[in-house]
């Protein structure tokens, strides 16, 4: 099974420039979850599945409170906390756009992809 998070904003303080981590900026975030297959056919109450809005304070929490200098440092903390903290998530993969970019140039966003499964 997978399980979407799309387009969450938060704001926050991440960025190579000290301005951007002490004036902060929005951040999109998307994030996809798989759970283990075989599992599927026994979820009958929350407590069989993850709970996604677990799942999204974990997110805001960490793209609220925490102060990273890449994208990058982000992905691989919400990779990390989302497979510590979620047992029945086997693979997790993260998208975090940056639409305010301090580049000389006209493009909508930034965004990186990074995925991680469990060993």
């Amino acid at each position: 099974m997978k399980i979407c998070l799309n387009d969450m904003v938060f704001y926050g303080y991440h960025g190579v420039f000290a301005e951007e981590r002490s004036l902060g900026q929005r951040f999109i975030v998307s994030l996809q979850l798989t759970t283990y297959a075989e599992h599927d056919s026994e979820i009958h109450k929350l407590e069989d599945t993850v709970d996604y809005t677990k799942v999204y304070a974990l997110l805001k929490e960490i793209m609220e409170s925490d102060q990273f200098h890449l994208l990058e440092s982000v992905a691989n903390a919400i990779l990390d906390r989302v497979l510590a903290e979620f047992s029945l998530v086997c693979k997790a993969e993260v998208f975090i756009q940056k639409p305010s970019v301090a580049i000389q140039g006209s493009l909508k966003s930034v965004e990186i992809v990074m995925e991680r499964t469990r060993l």
